[in-house]
């Protein structure tokens, strides 16, 4: 295991939640004053089950529904295999009737002793039976478990947080914590800190999926093939998913010890080895488990595919042609530190773009091919339709009725690949539109939007429906196999990737080291941390992932304090935008990021939701013109307007605004395009007549949803200006700001809780020219060029590259018995 390798070293924290002088604080109560809800000890499933936010009577009847559900998958089953007789069901056998002649449906059914005596004779059925019996008792007790769990959450609600069920859907997430975080000074739920901050929730939430989404981001996981007629293909499905989460977190023998901490062993460096052979073992045995009950997965997988499916392929026959975001997709679009509830929102509002993105890749000869085909099936329709409008007895011929369901799906599937003749090809701006709201979009896409490639690459993150529903129903025969002939080979890098990537944050336990957001440690110099970060390239969060991730919880969480490094970042970038905004007043509106940004937004395929918040927003706001078809009219924008759009990462004064102002601003009319826009952004149905009630609950989810809907269309503003800044800065076309940038860095003062050890501090009295993260200066000009790092897979770099991208070595750590080991900060 030679080749397994890696230069890594482990991270220390970068910042620490607590106050100073609180690292090591323990909360004492005494025993008459505690409340309920003191000292949660697993406080990340209590935080997971609070961020569900559906009411008890939701997840009840949800809970009872599955128990239901699987009892009925079994017992339906096994009657249709052993109850029916299809001799008489399909008229083969006569039944012999004294009052009628007309067979019934229980004519086909079995006598109860014969049905029994089936059943009995069937090894088979008896051992499906067996195992489908005791995954319904665990399932259960665990019911019972969770109705427990949910009636403290409801309590918790009702108690501590004065929220009652009724007006429990009025509130946003972000208002449900920040009542958390005020009821921790009087309740302590966590006694190792006097105060809960925003991250602190977040990191307990998502602690397991930060690590996922860290893995994806570093190509670490999913596992990628190379199929001679698909090319390269990402497989990754809930069963896959399953058991990496299995292996990692919460199965027996896995990496962490409870819900919060990593077993002591995988912390030292001196038994990687011993470590990583024992979890390729694990995996082994794992995946000859997965082949074992494959028989069984698969039969469950079918039967409730076939259940869940048929009825809605029967009545939309074209939904199978409709589009889903991929498990993978979601993994690799997430944020750090972002809810589900949040990532799907932001997914969802740009799914009609991509969808039409897809749609523009139509093939003209397929065309031909569905026109004429949905000629032939349609002529054949359309005279059975007429014949049994003209006799109704032409449907008890046989197969009439089957011809008339299948030349149905047979059209509809046509239909959709026939393009709309109305359809205008723009796959540049269509990709700008999709860009705005996942945020995330691979370098090399850029300009090369119009060719399949790209088109088949985003089909990975965008997939059928129907691809979606089959690589479910052959996951239970390849999951064995990437278990024991790939993931195995894995086994030393992931060892090393929660080795050197977990980081103890007080209060909080053993977090993902990506989740910290911190731009000195991950971030990356080619997304505007050029000066700011110390990350080598195998610390460095690829995509942008640092950066976005940062700006996101930043205005998604606005009351949220960042740590000084990540506040510096991002003043930085809110004087940038503000600067630039400010030069476009000035006439050089065409080269600003900012600009270009905000007018690739104008797009016929662009839901009208990142203009209307902007309506709804402060007066600062709403002198935005919109142009025909609710675009951004470039000519009369009022940029100094623009400005003030983007002046802020943190929409905090804008919502202390909208709450000071709106009880007593006007309500716009119902047909205001801002009304009309904000009802077809969300979704939510609701009529014009309710805004007018003036009812103070709808006052409230109103003010809400405005305030969602700004720091969302903030956010996108600021992912196209990010992704703008990053393209021009790697053709070498910002080398002046990347200048000021560095010099703004070196004049920062350090943090107190990020301490400088002698070596940094003689390298940062170094000449910049010295330093090399993934750029190359120049010697005469003093400027630097930001030059693309290539993305590096989890092992250590190849020999010829060792000079170009050297760094000081670090020692590796001792097998001590202390933890962690004491090392120096690179």
């Amino acid at each position: 295991m030679a080749h397994f390798d890696t230069e890594y070293q482990r991270l220390e924290a970068s910042y620490s939640d607590s106050p100073p002088g609180e690292e090591n604080l323990l909360v004492h109560v005494p025993e008459g004053s505690k409340s309920p809800w003191h000292h949660i000890e697993n406080l990340d499933l209590f935080f997971q089950r609070i961020s569900f936010k559906n009411g008890f009577t939701c997840m009840l009847l949800g809970e009872i529904f599955e128990l239901v559900q699987l009892v009925f998958v079994v017992a339906f089953t096994v009657f249709l295999a052993n109850c029916v007789d299809y001799d008489i069901l399909f008229a083969n056998k006569f039944v012999n009737h004294t009052d009628s002649s007309k067979v019934t449906l229980p004519d086909a059914f079995l006598p109860v002793d014969v049905c029994s005596a089936r059943i009995r004779d069937n090894v088979f059925v008896i051992f499906i039976l067996i195992i489908s019996g005791v995954f319904w008792l665990h399932r259960l007790v665990k019911f019972i478990y969770n109705i427990c769990c949910y009636w403290e959450i409801r309590s918790f609600y009702i108690n501590a947080l004065k929220m009652s069920m009724t007006d429990l859907p009025y509130f946003t997430w972000q208002e449900v914590q920040a009542r958390i975080i005020e009821i921790q000074k009087e309740h302590q739920i966590c006694i190792h800190k006097k105060e809960l901050t925003e991250l602190d929730i977040y990191h307990r939430i998502l602690r397991f999926k930060n690590y996922m989404v860290a893995m994806v981001n570093k190509s670490l996981l999913p596992v990628r093939f190379h199929l001679p007629l698909l090319g390269d293909t990402v497989f990754y499905t809930r069963g896959l998913k399953y058991n990496f989460e299995l292996i990692f977190f919460w199965g027996p023998g896995s990496l962490f010890e409870n819900e919060w901490s990593l077993k002591p062993e995988y912390k030292r460096g001196g038994n990687r080895l011993e470590l990583a052979d024992r979890l390729s073992s694990r995996i082994l045995w794992i995946g000859i488990a997965n082949l074992l009950l494959c028989p069984v997965i698969l039969i469950w997988q079918i039967l409730y595919a076939f259940f869940s499916y048929t009825e809605v392929i029967k009545r939309e026959p074209g939904s199978l042609g409709a589009r889903c975001w991929s498990l993978y997709g979601r993994f690799y679009l997430r944020h750090f530190n972002e809810l589900d509830h949040e990532l799907m929102s932001r997914l969802s509002k740009g799914y009609k773009a991509s969808s039409k993105y897809m749609n523009c890749f139509m093939s003209p000869l397929l065309t031909v091919v569905a026109k004429n085909v949905a000629f032939f099936a349609g002529s054949i329709l359309a005279v059975l339709i007429a014949l049994t409008i003209y006799d109704e007895d032409v449907l008890a011929v046989e197969h009439v009725l089957s011809s008339i369901t299948l030349l149905g799906i047979c059209i509809t599937v046509c239909r959709s690949f026939i393009p709309d003749k109305h359809m205008v090809f723009c796959p540049e701006q269509l990709l700008k539109v999709i860009l705005a709201h996942i945020h995330y979009m691979p370098d090399h896409w850029q300009g090369n939007a119009h060719r399949y490639e790209t088109r088949d690459e985003f089909a990975q993150l965008f997939q059928y429906k129907a691809v979606f529903i089959l690589e479910e129903l052959l996951s239970p025969v390849i999951t064995p196999f990437i278990l024991i002939f790939c993931l195995r080979r894995k086994s030393l890098e992931i060892i090393d990737f929660f080795r050197n990537f977990t980081v103890d944050v007080v209060g909080v336990g053993d977090t993902c080291s990506f989740a910290q957001m911190d731009v000195r440690q991950h971030g990356h110099p080619a997304w505007m941390s050029a000066g700011k970060t110390e990350a080598s390239i195998y610390q460095q969060a690829e995509d942008g992932k640092t950066e976005l991730s940062l700006m996101h919880f930043a205005i998604t969480n606005p009351h949220w304090q960042p740590p000084r490094e990540s506040t510096h970042f991002i003043s930085l970038l809110k004087e940038k935008v503000h600067r630039e905004a400010a030069a476009g007043q000035q006439g050089i509106i065409a080269e600003n990021p900012a600009f270009t940004s905000t007018h690739s937004l104008q797009s016929d395929s662009e839901p009208r939701s990142l203009i209307a918040n902007l309506l709804m927003g402060p007066p600062s706001l709403a002198s935005l013109h919109l142009g025909r078809e609710g675009s951004i009219n470039p000519v009369s924008i009022g940029v100094s307007e623009g400005a003030s759009a983007l002046r802020s990462l943190s929409p905090v004064s804008t919502s202390q605004h909208l709450r000071g102002s709106y009880p007593s601003a006007r309500l716009p009319r119902p047909d205001h395009p801002a009304v009309v826009a904000g009802r077809a952004m969300t979704g939510s149905g609701t009529d014009a007549r309710t805004i007018s009630s003036g009812s103070s609950a709808w006052e409230g989810q109103l003010s809400s949803m405005v305030l969602s809907e700004y720091a969302s269309t903030e956010m996108s503003i600021h992912a196209l200006y990010m992704h703008e800044m990053h393209n021009q800065q790697s053709r070498g076309e910002v080398s002046e700001s990347v200048n000021e940038d560095m010099e703004a860095a070196r004049t920062f003062p350090r943090s107190s809780t990020f301490p400088t050890t002698s070596h940094q501090a003689g390298a940062a009295q170094q000449s910049g020219s010295q330093r090399h993260y993934g750029r190359t200066s120049d010697p005469v000009s003093g400027s630097f060029r930001a030059q693309r790092t290539p993305r590096m897979p989890m092992g250590g770099w190849s020999e010829e590259n060792q000079m170009s991208r050297h760094h000081d070595p670090v020692p590796e750590e001792g097998s001590e018995d202390e933890l962690p080991p004491h090392i120096h900060k690179v």
